[in-house]
């Protein structure tokens, strides 16, 4: 019987080379498996560090996900905590009494407005970082701001101290919203529709407008009376004061439904974060689903700023430290720590200013203070947006 031919096999060699050895050799030749437990103990051999991961849900490993609810827990601490002290400490009147509950009952309207502002700042900041791909740029940064400068200045200037006094109310309140919300879905529509559809260019433009925007109320305002000039410097500083009670029916709504609606599609955010090429592989319409997410934060927006006055880094500061103490991509995590962080923020830095330095007033300052300087902070280190 001949001999039968035995031709030569590649192998994998030391060195991480194939050559041509004879079929013999090749049988003799360690094979090389990539299992995740013989991995592990190559790893244990070579005394390198394990990082293993062991599925291919919102967490890496156990120790992510126990760190995650225990910052969630500690935070939901904070949380009570910080409203607990705003309702009770330096309250003048007896504890349980009924001047002590009233009391506590005017101070919860303002604990229902910071709980408001930063469910929208949180959200609406997460969902556009997410849907632009971008970590610097917010809706803020976008012109949301600057738009509500406008509208007060131009309230101001046309009609004056008795015309902006005349108007304050629901109305007003309605009327903003409505403005912020139609011109964003202006932008949006225009920028990512048709052939030449972009977020890099809707972002440019979006900053662009908000400048000019900008550059126009500055325009405004050194034409007004000092008198009037003082009654718009107090609406353009985000304070929880300028907030009304007979606003929260209106706006209680709005926010709780394009929040349950951003919440709702909750994965497919998670399919957006990874890029135009994966949702059009996986089957989502990405311009689709970009323009009804902005549109969605665009209401948010519309509800904070008309509430409290611009706040223009705290969504950034808030969304920056969101992404670092999550420590996962999945959105159905990060919307409750953003929230839950927000809250913490702003309540902890009034409580601080209300009862620890005695200096009402300054918060939205300090708060803006800090969150550009993280935001510059967060540029160097990147070194572009």
């Amino acid at each position: 019987m001949a001999e039968r031919t035995r031709t030569p096999q590649r192998v994998l060699s030391a060195q991480g080379q194939r050559r041509l050895v004879p079929a013999e050799e090749a049988a003799l030749a360690p094979t090389i498996s990539t299992s995740p437990a013989d991995l592990v103990e190559e790893l244990e051999t070579l005394g390198a560090p394990q990082r293993v991961r062991t599925s291919a849900g919102a967490f890496p490993d156990a120790r992510s996900r126990r760190r995650y609810w225990i910052i969630l827990g500690a935070l939901a601490v904070l949380a009570v905590g910080f409203g607990a002290g705003l309702l009770a400490i330096d309250n003048p009147m007896p504890a349980g009494s009924r001047g002590f509950w009233l009391i506590a009952e005017m101070r919860a309207t303002s604990l229902v407005v910071m709980a408001v502002v930063a469910f929208c700042q949180s959200i609406a900041t997460i969902t556009f970082m997410t849907v632009t791909n971008n970590r610097i740029i917010t809706p803020s940064i976008m012109g949301f701001e600057s738009l509500y400068t406008v509208i007060q200045t131009t309230a101001v200037y046309v009609l004056g101290v008795a015309g902006v006094v005349a108007l304050q109310g629901t109305g007003q309140f309605l009327l903003q919203v409505l403005a912020m919300v139609g011109l964003s879905v202006l932008l949006y529509g225009w920028l990512l529709r048709g052939k030449y559809a972009n977020i890099q260019v809707m972002l440019l433009v979006g900053i662009i407008i908000g400048g000019g925007m900008g550059a126009v109320s500055t325009f405004m305002q050194r034409l007004l009376s000092p008198s009037e000039f003082d009654v718009l410097s107090a609406r353009l500083f985000g304070s929880v004061t300028n907030a009304s009670s007979e606003y929260l029916p209106y706006a209680i709504p709005m926010v709780l439904v394009a929040g349950a609606l951003i919440w709702a599609n909750a994965r497919r955010l998670n399919v957006i974060s990874l890029g135009r090429d994966v949702c059009i592989n996986v089957g989502v319409d990405h311009g689709r689903q970009t323009i009804y997410m902005l549109v969605l934060v665009s209401i948010l927006m519309a509800v904070s700023t008309a509430l409290v006055g611009p706040m223009t880094f705290f969504g950034f500061l808030v969304a920056t430290l969101t992404f670092q103490l999550a420590g996962t991509h999945d959105h159905r995590r990060l919307l409750p720590i953003g929230v839950l962080t927000g809250f913490v923020v702003l309540a902890g830095a009034y409580f601080v200013m209300n009862h620890v330095f005695y200096a009402q007033g300054v918060v939205s300052i300090i708060i803006e203070l800090v969150g550009g300087t993280v935001f510059l902070v967060v540029i160097m280190r990147k070194g572009r947006l």
